[in-house]
């Protein structure tokens, strides 16, 4: 006997069994007590794809009958029909035009915020970014189209400000040259559309810090633990005794992977440096100078010096 019931008002469960798990047969529809096999629900609607299974089809034919998903992010208009060609005198007129045809049902708003979706996901995918953030930089990019906010400027400086935006909010923070590589834009427009969308959406991102990058700019030049560790000392210790005033997270972050790399035996150029980082040698070499006088205080006690500290690069 089939019979539903519901515990805590909003959760499908059985009456003798409330917190065992329930097991869904989508064959029939049903709902049912992993304990007791109790049926606690039935004709449930599989949401899944449906698909055809007829032997006559060829094998490159599509089998889905239905379309894709439905997109929150859009207002409807993906949940659509596209009528296929014709084959037969009664799919024309007399004068040869198809009877039934595609209308174009896409709004240009959902078109505009489609090809936006697109180009975050393509720049996330260049620089290896994970779902979240591209989730994260839709659902930004949905606020402003929807709140008119940035008239005149480009939906794809947008985009690109919104990735940027959603790097900042989860944590992994990527700098304005990295998303500028990736996007058709420059990194000026970049930088006028995040302030525009953090003024607009009344929101804020945390700080940058030098222990940002750290991890990832030595993974990058092939860095051992130590080498890193010792670099993101001396940076914070840096910024703590406020001997590197006025200078970027990044630069003081290049200037500190190249003062320990240069104390230890896996000792990286200037060029190598900026050329992950995305400064110039003359950046790291203005910090690297600050730096230098207060070396002794800046390294942690437990580094193993490969090269003494009064024999490291004077610039």
């Amino acid at each position: 006997m089939a019979s539903t019931s519901r515990y805590d008002a909003n959760k499908v469960c059985c009456n003798s069994h409330p917190d065992a798990p329930l097991i869904e047969d989508y064959r029939a529809g049903d709902m049912i007590c992993s304990e007791c096999g109790l049926v606690v629900g039935d004709r449930v609607i599989d949401v899944g794809s449906e698909w055809r299974t007829f032997s006559n089809e060829k094998s490159n034919v599509d089998p889905s009958r239905v379309g894709g998903p439905e997109n929150p992010l859009l207002n409807g208009s993906d949940l659509t029909t596209m009528i296929g060609p014709g084959r037969g005198d009664a799919s024309f007129d007399e004068f040869g035009v198809a009877r039934y045809q595609n209308r174009r049902t896409m709004s240009s708003s959902d078109r505009a915020l489609i090809n936006a979706f697109k180009e975050i996901n393509s720049m996330a995918d260049r620089i290896n970014l994970p779902r979240t953030i591209v989730d994260r930089a839709n659902n930004l990019f949905k606020q402003v189209h929807d709140g008119r906010n940035l008239k005149g400027r480009s939906n794809d400086a947008i985009a690109s400000a919104c990735l940027y935006i959603a790097c900042r909010q989860e944590g992994v923070p990527r700098t304005f040259k990295e998303i500028c590589a990736v996007s058709k834009i420059s990194k000026k427009e970049i930088g006028r559309c995040f302030k525009l969308i953090l003024k607009a959406l009344e929101t804020s991102v945390d700080l940058i810090t030098t222990g940002d990058f750290m991890s990832r700019f030595c993974s990058n030049l092939g860095l051992p633990n130590m080498v890193q560790r010792a670099a993101t000392h001396i940076a914070r210790k840096a910024v703590e005794l406020d001997i590197v005033p006025g200078r970027s997270p990044i630069s003081v972050a290049a200037a500190a992977i190249y003062m320990a790399s240069q104390a230890s035996d896996d000792k990286r150029s200037q060029k190598e440096i900026g050329d992950i980082a995305g400064v110039a040698d003359v950046t790291i070499r203005q910090s690297y100078k600050l730096m230098y006088p207060e070396a002794a205080k800046l390294f942690p006690e437990d580094f193993k010096f490969a090269t003494p500290i009064d024999q490291l690069p004077q610039m």
